[in-house]
């Protein structure tokens, strides 16, 4: 099992290497992570390259045992790239370069760019392609993170038009898709297709769906260049990770794509970071992970894993003790099968200062440093358990077209494309039933019961394949808005093409803003409240479940079912609370006989190979089946 920390051994003095990996392994570690942000370490001058620096850390960590993941180092460019090539940097949506200091600022498609990145990848793959301590090869860094998905440079204006181009072929076919009649947009070339910056009211989403796509192909073809040179030189025990990063659906980049070239997907986990007063609650965290092992549908790697408060500029909650140890056992739970901690010192100079490590500015033994090497070797006792593969009978899809169709318009202040899915994660994970959070383009058949929250765009050929799920016997659960726009963000000038299957009709909707909230009535009488959208419904062959309580809306549906042969079409109208989350999760994994195990609020239980692995996300002591947990604790039984 890999477990290890990122270390940045050129942040300090020489004198302190030895010392710093003697301590590394007494605290359990058999990996370390280097190299990703020292580009000028290794190419002081263009042309030139270097490695002796990094020749003596591997060697001193091969003499200790330590095996080696090393980072190309393309996340943060040197300051002559800048002065020499000053095109490479990316534009905001202003038109403003980005000033050098920042780190990811470069172009995606800036030609310079690609060739120093070209060259340098390939000298480093070169020299190292007979080492055996390194055991991957990441490239770059969290990708298209903290805004770096977007350039608007002239460079990516002219391969935008091109784009659009190959994709439609003759601009008058993206005349009639986009439907530039409105506002008087149509171009008589594509030429005249303008970047999506600031503009008066907003552009037409069509385009802005093609714009985020093109960004997304953009980041995966820079990722696809640094992954063949990798590919061409490393050896077979060597593998090819990527750190991917949290808010993924916050981005216009489609991490499929590149999951897809990668050996194993990797994941910087950080419940908590600058300036949120409080984590993410324990289902958001399990979402996250959820999705980054449905990426291949694989367990993966954990190469970021947070010890200590964080932040930047503004600092965070600090993780109360053991709750960042809690983090690291719920990932393993979850499907991590390798994890390492960021960072082993925190840096005392720079923009990180305030981001902690496993150690301080004391370089002094501490708590942290013991909750990492008890979760060592916990861990390490238990390699098996955490190497079996995780089977879900549930399955949440999504689909970036959609993601980026609600960024272009998300229809009320109150709606967060994450939140709906943790809103409905939420009920599987209050009951313990293990959820794979995948694309839609996935096959889906195997499982029980499909959840499409927000899905807004949905063509024939999804449908098709929904439609063979449910007669096969399978549930379908949509979220509110399902249907209602083509793959051109367009809505269609028809029926809504879910109608059949889901039996009703939206006869309008409502969006709610922030804060604001309204009742629903289950037809046994339950009461529940609702927030962000309703759709009001009047069901046609489905079932009204919950209705509205205001006396406006009252005679309208909020949540339905439709019965379909052996299989049930559920349609939740409006967003609903944690308890109608939970109520609901339970009727239909009842329905489809999914075992769920009970546990006391705030204890998350993963069952694995015949055991149960509790993870107590409480502050307090909890009981459960006959053991005390402490707080922020994980048990195995």
């Amino acid at each position: 099992m890999i477990l290890g920390v990122d270390y940045y051994p050129e942040h300090w003095p020489v004198h302190m290497l030895e010392e710093d990996l003697d301590r590394i392994v007494k605290l359990g570690a058999n990996t370390i992570r280097i190299g990703e942000f020292a580009w000028h370490l290794m190419e002081k001058e263009e042309g030139t390259y270097t490695f002796d620096y990094f020749d003596h850390v591997i060697d001193e960590a091969k003499k200790r045992g330590l095996n080696v993941i090393f980072g190309t180092p393309t996340a943060t460019f040197p300051a002559w790239v800048a002065k020499n090539y000053p095109e490479v940097v990316a534009m905001n949506q202003s038109g403003v370069r980005h000033a050098f200091g920042g780190r990811r600022i470069y172009c995606y498609n800036a030609p310079e760019y690609k060739r120093l990145t070209r060259n340098i990848v390939t000298a480093l793959l070169a020299h190292y392609k007979d080492e055996a301590g390194i055991i991957a090869w990441q490239i770059d860094n969290e990708l298209g993170h903290e805004g770096s998905d977007q350039c608007y440079c002239p460079v990516c204006h002219r391969e935008f038009q091109a784009y659009l181009k190959s994709k439609y072929g003759q601009i008058g076919e993206l005349n009639q898709r986009y439907g530039t009649i409105f506002w008087g947009q149509t171009y008589n070339d594509f030429d005249e297709i303008p970047l999506p910056t600031e503009t008066i009211t907003t552009h037409n989403p069509s385009l802005l769906l093609d714009w985020a796509r093109f960004r997304s192909q953009s980041i995966n073809q820079y990722a696809t260049l640094q992954i063949d040179i990798v590919n061409h030189y490393k050896q077979p025990h060597q593998k090819v990770i990527h750190n991917l990063f949290g808010g993924f659906f916050d981005r216009a980049y489609d991490q499929n794509v590149l999951a897809e070239q990668l050996d194993v997907v990797a994941y910087d986990n950080y419940p908590v970071w600058g300036g949120l007063e409080k984590p993410l609650s324990p289902s958001h965290i399990a979402l996250t992970l959820d999705y980054i092992r449905g990426l291949k549908c694989e367990n993966f790697w954990i190469v970021e894993e947070l010890m200590g408060a964080q932040g930047h500029t503004v600092i965070g909650y600090l993780p109360r003790p053991n709750q960042a140890k809690l983090w690291s056992h719920q990932a393993m739970a979850r499907g991590c099968e390798a994890l390492l901690y960021f960072r082993w010192r925190g840096m005392t100079r720079g923009a990180e200062q305030f981001c902690q490590g496993i150690l301080d500015a004391d370089n002094l033994e501490n708590d942290k440093y013991r909750e990492v090497e008890s979760f060592f070797k916990e861990v390490a006792a238990e390699e098996s358990l955490y190497m079996t593969p995780i089977k879900a009978e549930v399955a949440l899809l999504y689909d970036y077209d959609n993601r980026w169709s609600w960024a272009a318009q998300p229809q009320s202040h109150a709606f967060d494309y994450t939140g709906e899915f943790v809103r409905l994660h939420a009920g599987f994970h209050r009951l313990n039933v293990m959820t794979d959070v995948i694309d839609q383009k996935k096959d889906f058949s195997h499982y029980k019961i499909v959840v499409l929250p927000v899905m807004q765009i949905v063509d024939e050929p999804l449908l098709d394949r929904l439609q063979a799920f449910v007669a096969a016997g399978g549930t379908v659960v949509f979220g509110f808005r399902s249907g209602i726009k083509n793959r051109d963000n367009n809505i269609r000038l028809s029926e809504n093409i879910l109608n059949d299957f889901c039996g009703l009709k939206v006869v309008s909707y409502e969006s709610l803003g922030i804060g604001q909230q309204i009742g629903i009535k289950g037809v046994g009488g339950d009461e529940a409240t609702a927030r962000v959208w309703r759709d009001l419904i009047r069901p046609l062959t489905a079932e009204t479940l919950y209705a509205y309580t205001d006396a406006f809306f009252d005679q309208y549906a909020a949540i339905t079912v439709n019965t379909v042969g052996t299989g049930k079409v559920y349609y939740v109208g409006a967003g609903i609370d944690e308890n109608l989350a939970v109520m609901l999760a339970r009727k239909w994994c009842e329905e489809k006989h999914i075992a769920q195990i009970a546990s006391p609020e705030g204890v998350e239980v993963v069952h694995r190979a015949g055991r149960k692995i509790i993870c107590n996300h409480n502050g307090h002591q909890v009981a459960y089946e006959g053991y005390t947990v402490e707080p922020y604790e994980t048990v195995i039984i």
